[in-house]
């Protein structure tokens, strides 16, 4: 049985893999990372540290999916 963490995500609590980082949750989350942006513990999270931040339990996050249009 593997290992599983409690973060939130837009308001919503969720289970994720112990050792799961940003880019493995939005994969996880089925969500592209090209169009998305992410508030992480109330700051931006800046994508160049998305491969290397590591999610923490108890971590809160708003991901806003960007849609194109006119």
């Amino acid at each position: 049985m593997s290992e599983s963490i409690s973060i939130v995500i837009n308001g919503e609590r969720k289970e994720i893999p112990v050792g799961t980082n940003i880019m493995r949750l939005l994969a996880h989350l089925g969500l592209p990372p090209g169009r998305v942006a992410i508030e992480r513990n109330l700051d931006i999270l800046p994508r160049e540290q998305w491969e290397t931040t590591e999610v923490a339990s108890g971590d809160r996050y708003e991901i806003v999916h960007l849609v194109g249009g006119g």
